[in-house]
């Protein structure tokens, strides 16, 4: 009996996704951005506390926060108010404010002796490149989850997007708001990026009597 027809019979291989949290990842809740930023405040890790405390305020995407340049964010000694930085995935640009508490760590950063004569706000650490690739970030902040007793699978580089947004949204509810500040050219990706359901549409709308 010919065999060129049997089925192929393949090793039964476990899934890779087996047992870890997938799809969107969890914003960090007020009191956790706190306790990450007390713990680097309390280590002295000057350059850690500027990345985190930027990730938060200025909402990009990994792939362009770790390519930031020290130009984009500092002028005449001191930390812009705001900036703005053109997207590597869509080619347009994007505002965003820096507050105080961000200002000051990164004074401090780029002041340190690590950051003489370097282009980039977040200097490599390896000879083979200039920054910080997305997946070191991500090992990182893979270090900050951890720190505070959170389970790491459940957050990610774009925890750090989410983070202040997910905030404002809960606090004024505007959309649009929140879509400029993320740099979405469609309404819907920002619907789906907050996981905005119908309850979250309705519980503005229940506070309006006519």
């Amino acid at each position: 009996m010919s065999t060129d027809f049997l089925p192929i019979v393949r090793p039964d291989h476990p899934a890779w996704n087996k047992g870890r949290i997938i799809g969107q990842k969890r914003p960090l809740l007020p009191k956790h951005v706190w306790s990450i930023r007390v713990r680097l405040e309390m280590s002295g890790n000057k350059r850690d506390l500027a990345l985190f405390n930027m990730a938060i305020d200025i909402k990009l995407r990994g792939c362009d926060l770790v390519c930031l340049k020290v130009r984009e964010v500092f002028v005449a000694g001191r930390a812009k108010d705001r900036a703005s930085v053109t997207q590597s995935k869509t080619g347009k640009p994007v505002r965003f404010e820096i507050t105080e508490t961000t200002r000051q760590s990164l004074e401090r950063w780029i002041m340190d002796p690590e950051m003489i004569c370097s282009d980039y706000l977040w200097p490599s650490r390896l000879h083979a490149s200039e920054h910080p690739s997305t997946r070191q970030y991500a090992r990182i902040l893979r270090g900050w989850v951890l720190s505070i007793g959170l389970e790491p699978s459940g957050y990610g580089t774009h925890s750090m997007r989410r983070t202040k947004v997910a905030q404002l949204y809960k606090k004024t509810g505007n959309l649009r708001a929140v879509q400029l500040l993320l740099g979405h050219t469609k309404m819907d990706s920002t619907v789906r990026y907050l996981g905005v359901d119908l309850d979250d549409a309705l519980a503005p709308s229940e506070g309006v009597d006519l």
